[in-house]
């Protein structure tokens, strides 16, 4: 696979969600969980998103619990803790892997098109992928990066 729009994901919800629907759009990609120290960072998400979707930004927040089990809960609890805590409406996947041979088919492709500090591993909660209109990963951001800081990177890329 050569590009992001050849895969799909489950919503929270247990909905295919095929990820050719965004072809044209600009997509953040975060692995996240509930309980770490970076999950405030849901609110910076949900203020890219409210600031850029009429733009053709998505973003899209994908469960992990592979990283201190920082994301425990089931699906209902995950999405308690989004909605309640942090008013997230944008788009949630069901929990997944994103290391190791479970990982989800996208993010193996995100780690080989856009390789970090570890190389082609996920360094921990809260890692960003920035994917472009024609569906190539293009930028890859630490869990230290505060979303705000992806703005000039997201408006660079919204008006290509």
């Amino acid at each position: 696979m050569s590009n992001i729009t050849d895969f799909s994901i489950n919503s929270l919800q247990g909905k295919a969600v095929d990820l050719a629907d965004f072809k044209g759009k600009v997509i953040l990609i975060v692995n996240t969980a509930s309980k770490c120290g970076f999950t405030p960072q849901y609110a910076g998400l949900q203020a890219l998103h409210e600031k850029y979707q009429d733009q053709g930004l998505v973003v899209m927040a994908c469960p992990c619990n592979q990283f201190g089990h920082q994301e425990p809960g089931d699906a209902d609890t995950i999405a308690n803790e989004c909605l309640v805590n942090y008013g997230v409406d944008f788009l949630v996947t069901e929990k997944i892997d994103v290391n190791g041979d479970n990982s989800h088919p996208l993010f193996k492709y995100l780690r080989e098109e856009c390789s970090g500090l570890l190389g082609n591993k996920i360094k921990w909660n809260f890692t960003k992928f920035l994917v472009d209109k024609n569906g190539h990963a293009v930028e890859r951001f630490a869990p230290t990066t505060k979303p705000q800081d992806l703005e000039k990177s997201i408006e660079r890329y919204l008006s290509a």
